[in-house]
């Protein structure tokens, strides 16, 4: 089974996939913000993707590329079919979700339960490997539960590579599946980062990518000397101006534009078309209400979003108005 591990040198640096976060609206808004990083789908169970709607549920834009699949499943011949209708529709990169601790996952036999299932894990990565073409990937945590992380990851990352993982994920953090909520597990386990590195260190030919805490790109640095890529989850959602340093940062190349107010303008014709079809603005602005954290006029900003976003038929001059509240020379020092 041959490896794509050369087609996946773009791991350098990705936003993770978030539930109700990394939506298409989302993943159109950060490829404006940087060319260079992978973005994620939402986590999609196997059966939504088989039996569902595909132009709703896997419909993306063309800007979007790089952009991977994350799929939430246990059987083999599920997963494949998946991944195969993934692949279809033109994705770059199928994930298995291996971590999600929520309730949902559990009962479904998916996310960070699977594992206590490592044996079932590689054979759905096996599964999949001989369905596409394209790179079939696992993002886990350290472990769960009272699971030892040593012995817990090493199993996972073994057997799924031996399966023909093209790379490995981690979230470095246990996850508690008996004791704490899906939001706490976000939190309250403590990270990890040296068991990640301690994984790369005993598979230097498998590329890790760390996950997990990583607030800046600053950090994100930090961890580039002992993995092959990071992964930046809430941080990136929450604070999308980081995205602008991305390309610059880690790529050594000008970012696609100099300041957020050129990123809106950049989004606006995809915005209008998108309203033409039906979108509630509401439903594409959400995810800019961090767009200019700490910059003047950013409350009013986010404050007219709020109130008017959300009217029915609300249009793009609604966020022109919302924009013409931050100041400009604020916004053009803050992307120095």
């Amino acid at each position: 089974m041959t490896s794509n591990i050369s087609n996946i040198k773009g791991l350098l640096f990705s936003v993770a996939p978030m539930m109700d976060w990394t939506d298409r609206h989302c993943r159109v808004f950060h490829r404006r913000l940087t060319r260079r990083a992978r973005l994620y789908t939402e986590m999609l169970t196997t059966g939504a993707v088989i039996h569902g709607d595909h132009a709703r549920l896997l419909g993306f834009d063309p800007s979007e590329h790089p952009v991977a699949l994350q799929l939430g499943g246990s059987d083999p011949r599920d997963l494949a079919t998946a991944a195969q209708i993934g692949e279809d529709f033109g994705y770059d990169e199928i994930n298995l979700n291996v971590g999600c601790p929520s309730d949902r996952v559990k009962d479904g036999r998916f996310g960070a339960c699977l594992m206590a299932e490592p044996a079932l894990v590689a054979e759905g990565v096996r599964a999949m490997k001989l369905a596409v073409g394209i790179p079939v990937t696992v993002k886990c945590r350290i472990g769960i539960d009272d699971q030892d992380p040593e012995t817990a990851l090493d199993g996972l990352a073994r057997g799924v590579v031996a399966a023909g993982a093209d790379a490995l994920i981690v979230h470095a953090r246990k996850a508690w599946l008996n004791g704490l909520s899906p939001k706490e597990n976000r939190d309250i386990p403590p990270l990890d980062y040296d068991r990640v590195y301690r994984l790369k260190a005993s598979l230097s030919d498998v590329p890790i990518i760390i996950n997990g805490g990583i607030g800046s790109l600053a950090e994100a640095r930090q961890h580039l000397s002992f993995v092959d890529g990071v992964m930046l989850g809430r941080a990136a959602y929450q604070e999308p101006w980081r995205l602008l340093a991305a390309d610059p940062d880690l790529f050594g190349e000008a970012p696609p534009h100099a300041v957020m107010k050129d990123v809106f303008e950049a989004v606006m014709p995809y915005i209008e078309r998108e309203l033409a079809q039906g979108t509630r603005l509401h439903s594409i602005t959400r995810h800019f209400v961090g767009a200019f954290h700490g910059v003047p006029g950013a409350r009013a900003f986010r404050r007219h979003l709020a109130e008017n976003g959300v009217k029915p038929g609300a249009g793009v001059n609604v966020l022109r108005e919302a924009i013409a509240l931050v100041e400009d020379r604020v916004v053009a020092s803050m992307a120095a």
